[in-house]
């Protein structure tokens, strides 16, 4: 089953009810030639998926990227913490927002871009309290109802 570029986008649906998202960057991925064949069959999960920095460079760790089926004895780790790849002034600005703040950098989504190379979004998030997500929940389902009524 192959995909055309730019038709794989797969999201971390849980990221928007856990955090409240703050702000949103894409950083490339530096992957070996089977992780790219595997996302670009839609077998990657972004479910427990988080970033963190290890000396002045940032990881993307839990990434659940299934191992290729055709590959060899050179297959990649499905877990493995995979680099991303952004300027030196966005590594030190989101490095300082961590430190000061309460803060954590997660992935939000995956996709293929238009020139055919891997890119994930991540997102500087805070976490919510219980309260905070029932009322997300809420509005959710008043919004479904509103949308229901209006169809007839």
């Amino acid at each position: 089953m192959t995909h055309l570029k730019g038709n794989i986008n797969v999201k971390n649906r849980k990221a928007s009810f856990e955090f409240e998202l703050i702000e949103r960057l894409v950083a490339g991925m530096q992957l070996v030639g089977t992780e790219i064949k595997s996302i670009r069959n839609g077998k990657v999960s972004l479910n427990e998926a988080y970033c963190q920095f290890f000396a002045g460079e940032l990881y993307a760790k839990n990434i659940h990227i299934a191992e290729y089926e055709l590959g060899t004895c050179n297959n990649h780790l499905a877990k493995r913490d995979r680099k991303l790849l952004l300027s030196k002034k966005e590594l030190q600005k989101l490095e300082r927002k961590i430190k000061e703040s309460g803060l954590t950098i997660i992935p939000t989504r995956l996709f293929i871009n238009d020139r055919g190379l891997a890119k994930l979004e991540i997102a500087l998030a805070r976490g919510k309290k219980m309260y905070d997500k029932r009322e997300t929940l809420k509005r959710k389902d008043a919004q479904r109802d509103i949308e229901r009524a209006s169809r007839f």
